[in-house]
């Protein structure tokens, strides 16, 4: 196997060994960007030379003794959302084309902290406001989007471009990507990661957390990542968990004890039938590894995606008032008619939309107390990945639905509630797309929904493959 389609796991052990160093596997990394990049697009910038430098340099502290743990060494691709001192972060606009910062944001800080090698910037939709990325293209078929808005990483970690793909959720833009291009995404509970120095669409509903190819990947990063950052108003000062340690913990796959919530609204409505057979098959073999299934309904669901759509507006506008006064011929035409939208959201909405996400919130906490649930398993998209050109779809309902809108309307109920959210490959569609399973946990219950993850992800004979393009 070429080493840039190690799992993090696998390749930290060979460096731990003496068996792989940092520089091989840097190169093996950089030379799959420079071979997929053509056909993916994934990266705003790649960081060859300095990538190379720090892998040179990990490789001397290894040799030497200095081994940091298991991301040491490991390539690392970055939103081009957070900020990264010394090296461009442009949002994917032209709009900040030229923003260079000074500091990095504190997830990269903490991953470069632990010995990670960064080997590019990757392509988001603009500024996050889309599920699209059309910069960038699917790596299991090029004529089809990854998703987004973190469309980059998730491109990026499923073709073997780098082995994590920081991304930030907040309608789905990690879960997203993940399950269309067959990847694990985490979006972890809110105010779990700092999210200092990552541009913001919506404060309020804004989530980070990385793309991997294993959920053991997601555990390794998110030891590394979680915890209380006082300069973001939403983070909370927790004990800190070893979640790597908790899925050792319950290492295999029984899964006796947890109750896994199927809802019968919502999450099952206008969906693929693909991907609705290969969900609910997942679920089936959650159930034969001792998880109890129990249905459950979705409390106030014709209201979680109106209140999530209009706070993001309303947030995103406030956000960017300033550079669409100066700059506003800069932004794509898409995304500036999104802000102006948000322009004209009248404040008794947006404080009614977030009234709205608190009679939610209660109605969902009853209903997962009420039924015992530890999870609730679910598609994370109705749909594969629709082609670039998007188009529509009719649903037997009658609903007529744009393509590009269709793959993030599961997404919002778990950035309301701030709840962990996980999507985990369960398959491949007939026309050989990949299908995701979101499990969404209580709060903080991070532990949970990746010890059912792996559960899951260790009956499947492997892993889905990384591509050759």
């Amino acid at each position: 196997m070429d080493a840039y389609a190690l799992s993090i796991t696998q390749a930290s052990e060979l460096i731990a060994a003496g068996e792989l160093s940092p520089v091989e596997l840097t190169e093996s990394v950089l030379a799959r960007i420079e071979y997929a990049e053509p056909h993916l697009n994934a990266f705003v910038e790649v960081t060859a030379d300095l990538a190379m430098i720090a892998a040179k340099a990990a490789e001397v502290e290894i040799a030497e003794g200095g081994y940091r743990g298991p991301l040491h060494g490991i390539p690392l691709g970055v939103k081009d959302l957070y900020e990264t001192a010394g090296i461009r972060t442009t949002s994917s606009s032209k709009v900040r084309a030229d923003y260079v910062p000074d500091t990095d944001s504190t997830v990269v800080q903490k991953l470069l902290g632990a010995g990670m090698i960064m080997v590019g910037k990757t392509h988001t939709h603009e500024f996050a406001l889309g599920g699209v990325t059309p910069t960038t293209r699917n790596p299991w078929h090029t004529g089809h989007i990854p998703g987004g808005s973190s469309g980059g990483s998730g491109a990026a970690v499923a073709s073997g471009e780098c082995m994590v793909g920081l991304g930030s959720d907040t309608g789905g833009s990690i879960r997203m990507p993940a399950a269309l291009c067959g990847t694990v995404g985490l979006k972890p509970t809110y105010g779990l990661v700092s999210r200092r120095g990552v541009a913001s669409l919506s404060w309020s509903l804004d989530h980070v957390g990385p793309l991997t190819r294993t959920v053991r990947d997601t555990a390794l990063v998110m030891d590394a990542i979680a915890g209380y950052e006082r300069s973001d108003p939403a983070s909370l000062d927790l004990v800190p968990q070893s979640y790597t340690a908790d899925l050792d913990h319950h290492a295999g796959d029984d899964l006796t004890g947890l109750t896994v919530g199927v809802p019968s609204n919502f999450f099952f409505d206008d969906v693929d039938e693909e991907v609705d057979a290969a969900v609910r098959a997942a679920i089936g073999q959650l159930e034969f590894l001792g998880a109890r299934v129990v249905e459950v309904t979705i409390p106030m669901a014709q209201y979680i995606s109106a209140a999530a759509q209009l706070i993001v507006r309303a947030e995103a506008a406030a956000y960017h008032r300033r550079m669409m006064r100066a700059s506003g011929d800069l932004y794509t035409e898409q995304v500036r008619r999104g802000i102006l939208a948000g322009e004209v959201v009248l404040a008794t909405d947006y404080i009614d939309a977030l009234r709205m996400r608190t009679l939610v919130q209660r109605e969902w906490s009853a209903m997962v107390i009420g039924a015992g649930v530890d999870v609730i398993a679910a598609p994370t998209c109705p749909i594969p990945a629709p082609p670039a050109d998007l188009g529509t779809r009719t649903w037997a309902s009658g609903l007529v639905e744009d393509l590009g809108r269709a793959v993030g309307r599961y997404s919002a109920p778990a950035n309301i509630m701030g709840l962990p959210g996980l999507s985990v490959p369960v398959g491949l569609s007939s026309g050989g797309l990949p299908i995701g399973m979101q499990l969404m946990g209580r709060p903080f219950e991070e532990s949970t929904v990746l010890r059912v993850g792996q559960a899951y992800e260790q009956t499947k004979a492997t892993a889905l493959p990384v591509l050759a393009l």
